[in-house]
């Protein structure tokens, strides 16, 4: 999907909120755009939380040239909201009380801007800014079209009744799907009876969205059909649900592959990985090692025990104990750093993943055919973990909870690993998730004609 005229289909402005896990879709969404002839400029809030966000911004605007960056200075948070300790949440409030800044920046881009594409987390903050300019403001949600089923309606699930009353519930019933979602997976702090960041965010941000132009999913009909259709059936006031995945990884995400990887069977490692914001505690990180070790299968884990990349410093022997680690290396590769997600599992030798069901990490598992063997953290991951479970790229095991919610043991740990890697009916329908994944963004796919469609809006704005 690519235009040869030299005409551009629009000026769109990016704006992406903080954590890798917002910022890697709007790199991916950017370079998709740019390759399709639209001319982008890529705001960028300075400064970032993690050294992976700063370096990733380096890399990103080093192998495309073409795309204008601007700088979005913050003012200092004077308050933090709901006394929150969380960096990530902190940077989101600092974005926000800075928004009035932009409106000028937006103005002033030549040639005149067609429309801006905003962060979910920020929606509340800069819809009022681009309104008052006249702009078209669509939304990135950064999550499944599930999770946004819930996004748009939780401020009217607690408008009628209160936190207590939503705690009653066993199940909930969620305007635009048929299931009901049992409450284990409502995300913890939209239960709590006090204010919360995670709480006041998606409360405001659920409010204003409906007044966007459009919402852009990464995902696809056949993933995710009843919730989409159910979207956009216009029963309530609901601007278009646009599914645009899965997003493709840039160019500059590629990197130099492991040689550890290359020297093992195909189809052999479980990868494991929780994500750039996920810290386990040391417990279970050691539960964890001696599951892999007893599972008997090749493994390559990311630990990762700080929710802040610059704070996590402390030696891998620390973290572990250097006995599980001389142990580990028997059949696998630990590392304590930021790796490329895509390069590992686009690898032949990787045959399971480990994963928190961070979205980001669901569609790089059906782009590249890994089953998954979900363990969900916090946020959105339940939901996430019950459509891998769903469409039947992996396993589930409920009884895990929440991150942190138990101890799991490592004996559990080896059998679940050892289910997911000999598993040759996961295997068979990861690879069709990857096709039907495929067909939806080649040439005429529904992913990549609902982008044309799209940017063909943008033209005539």
């Amino acid at each position: 999907m690519s235009s040869s005229s030299d005409q551009k289909l629009g000026h769109i402005a990016l704006l992406p909120s903080s954590g890798m896990g917002h910022l890697t879709p709007f790199f991916r969404l950017a370079a998709l755009l740019s390759s399709n002839n639209v001319k982008i400029t890529f705001i960028t809030p300075n400064s970032t939380v993690s050294m992976a966000e700063s370096q990733t911004l380096t890399h990103f605007f080093a192998s495309l040239p073409h795309i204008n960056q601007k700088q979005f200075h913050l003012l200092p948070l004077e308050k933090t909201p709901n006394n929150t300790k969380d960096p990530f949440y902190c940077h989101m409030d600092c974005i926000r009380q800075s928004a009035h800044f932009l409106s000028p920046t937006l103005a002033s881009l030549s040639p005149p801007l067609s429309a801006v594409i905003t962060d979910m987390s920020l929606a509340a903050a800069f819809i009022p800014i681009t309104q008052a300019l006249n702009l078209p403001n669509y939304v990135l949600f950064t999550s499944s079209a599930k999770m946004l089923t819930l996004f748009l309606s939780y401020h009217t699930m607690i408008s009628s009744k209160t936190v207590t009353d939503l705690n009653e519930f066993h199940m909930f019933k969620i305007p635009g799907l048929e299931e009901a979602i049992p409450r284990s997976w409502i995300p913890p702090p939209l239960l709590e009876n006090t204010n919360n960041s995670f709480k006041t965010y998606f409360v405001e941000n659920g409010k204003k969205m409906v007044e966007s132009s459009g919402i852009l999913v990464n995902t696809f009909d056949s993933i995710e059909q009843e919730a989409i259709r159910k979207l956009n059936d216009k029963v309530e006031r609901l601007p278009p649900v646009v599914a645009i995945g899965p997003l493709a990884a840039c160019e500059f995400e590629k990197g130099k592959l492991l040689a550890w990887l290359d020297g093992q069977p195909d189809r052999s490692v479980m990868y494991v990985s929780f994500g750039s914001r996920t810290a386990m505690s040391r417990e279970q990180i050691r539960e964890l090692s001696e599951g892999l070790v007893e599972s008997g299968a090749r493994f390559l884990w990311i630990v990762k025990d700080k929710k802040v990349d610059l704070e996590d410093g402390e030696d891998l022997n620390k973290v572990i104990g250097s006995w599980l680690t001389d142990r580990l290396k028997e059949k696998g590769l630990v590392v304590k750093a930021w790796l490329k997600q895509e390069d590992i599992l686009r690898h032949p030798a990787v045959g399971g993943f480990m994963s928190h069901c961070g979205w980001n990490s669901v569609t790089e598992a059906v782009r590249h055919g890994v089953p998954i063997l979900a363990w969900p953290q916090h946020g959105d991951q339940k939901i996430n973990a019950s459509i891998v479970e769903r469409i039947g790229l992996g396993n589930w095991v409920k009884s895990w909870g929440w991150g942190g919610e138990i101890i799991v043991d490592g004996t559990e740990i080896a059998e679940k690993v050892k289910e997911v890697m000999e598993s040759e009916v996961l295997r068979a329908q990861a690879m069709n998730i990857r096709e039907e994944a495929k067909r939806a963004v080649a040439v005429g796919g529904s992913s990549s004609n609902r982008l044309i469609e799209l940017m063909q809006t943008w033209k005539k704005l």
